[in-house]
């Protein structure tokens, strides 16, 4: 369960958004300048909210009544950006490995297998990002995040800097990384083809505010 209800200022430009929900991807479907990145970068803990509450499950993340807000480091949420960000100096295994080590977690050879099958990425291994296609590189992104073990993921328009035939490539493995990862994730994104292959609930965002929320029946035509 994530739970949010916040209010931020953010120059001229403000969010007030709630909603509650229980999907394995939540949505966060709007234009571009509706809010999407900066309500998400608050669930991450890298915006704090000028008031209100976010919790996932039964630990509160912020509540500024009671002046809590856990720091980005210590939520476990994992976040895969549009650009990738992998280490150009690093090859993918060690790139795979950063979370873990990151994070202080003990090596788990059987989940870094699940994770490389999963995304099939064990051809990729040994080489370096600059050796990557854009959804090769978004794959081995994906992995990173997961091997940290985060209990939630959040993935900011991770589709938005490929061309079609790479978004076409990387769809059914966020379609599998849904269905057999048993982690819920946050997806934002203003496609709503995307939108509706991969949402299970949907956050309508409109100028810092949600203007609906449901299953797919709530995006545009």
């Amino acid at each position: 369960m994530l739970r949010v209800d916040i209010s931020k200022q953010l120059g001229e430009f403000s969010i007030e958004a709630a909603f509650a929900s229980e999907g394995r991807v939540t949505g966060l479907f709007g234009a571009s300048g509706a809010g999407k990145t900066s309500l998400i970068n608050m669930i991450a803990g890298l915006l704090q909210p000028d008031r209100g509450s976010i919790a996932i499950d039964t630990e509160m993340l912020d509540d500024t009544n009671a002046r809590v807000h856990v720091p980005a480091h210590r939520r476990r949420i994992g976040y895969v950006f549009q650009d990738a960000r992998l280490f150009p100096h690093l090859d993918v295994r060690q790139n795979l490995d950063y979370g873990r080590r990151m994070n202080r977690l003990a090596e788990d050879p059987a989940q870094q297998a699940r994770v490389t099958d999963l995304l099939d990425i064990g051809r990729l291994l040994d080489r370096r990002p600059g050796q990557l296609s854009g959804g090769e590189r978004q794959r081995v992104a994906l992995g990173r995040a997961l091997l940290a073990q985060p209990r939630l993921l959040l993935l900011d328009e991770p589709l938005g800097s490929l061309d079609e035939e790479r978004k076409e490539e990387i769809l059914p493995y966020l379609v599998r990384l849904r269905d057999e990862a048993n982690i819920p994730m946050v997806y934002v994104s203003h496609d709503a083809d995307e939108m509706r292959q991969l949402a299970t609930q949907v956050v309508m965002l409109k100028r810092g505010r949600v203007t609906a929320f449901g299953g797919a029946e709530v995006l545009p035509d």
